[in-house]
């Protein structure tokens, strides 16, 4: 049969995006703290949706480990859990480090300008204590490689699992005290710059699990 008509196919599924990332990042920046009920038809009210895909929304923050759902009781932000954390942490760094080593062949000038423009953004967002531009940058630093590495897996995995280290690492963006990750940063750019992706990629590796018990990368 003919492909029917998209009949706004697109535009939900970008509505689904949007909705579930409002809420992720309201888990992630504290707005709803650890314990708190989400109730629908307040989501709802704030986000100006049905309820469809804000259900949809909490089904993937399930998944990713930001809320507990208990049916027919009451759906609530999940706490902060060393246990998860530390689970979520081993996987973003695996996921890292791969797309370092698969990354650094391919790149050019222009990627290593990219992360060092990244960097010196991060290292100003760290002294001014602003989280959410330190959380900006160090995506765009370490998305240099994500999209140059050529494994489409690597970005699904990494949405999977970063959402429950994002609050560990928003926390610690808001202190000077991940000033130490900017040299770490510099480092990456060094071994990557000389072609070492043996290097850069254990380099990368070794910052994503200096956020161990609460330290930033």
């Amino acid at each position: 049969m003919p492909t029917p008509p998209p009949q706004g196919i697109h535009k939900r599924s970008l509505l689904r995006n949007d909705v579930y990332e409002s809420i992720r990042d309201a888990i992630i920046d504290g707005t709803f703290a650890p314990g708190e009920r989400l109730r629908d038809p307040e989501l709802e009210s704030w986000l100006g949706v049905s309820r469809t895909p804000i259900r949809e929304a909490l089904l993937r923050l399930e998944r990713a480990g930001l809320i507990v759902s208990q049916p027919g009781r009451a759906t609530t932000v999940a706490p902060l859990d060393p246990g998860s954390t530390v689970s979520a942490q081993q996987v973003v760094a695996a996921m890292h480090e791969l797309a370092t080593r698969l990354a650094v062949p391919q790149l050019g000038q222009s990627g290593l300008a990219a992360m060092g423009r990244a960097n010196t953004a991060f290292a100003a967002a760290i002294k001014n204590n602003d989280a959410d531009a330190a959380l900006a940058a160090d995506d765009a630093f370490h998305s240099v490689f994500v999209d140059a590495c050529g494994n489409e897996m690597v970005p699904v995995l990494l949405e999977q699992a970063m959402p429950v280290l994002r609050r560990v690492e928003r926390q610690r963006f808001s202190s000077h005290e991940a000033q130490h990750s900017v040299t770490a940063h510099a480092e990456i750019i060094r071994l990557a710059a000389l072609g070492d992706a043996d290097g850069a990629a254990q380099a990368t590796r070794d910052n994503w699990l200096s956020l161990a018990g609460g330290a930033a990368r």
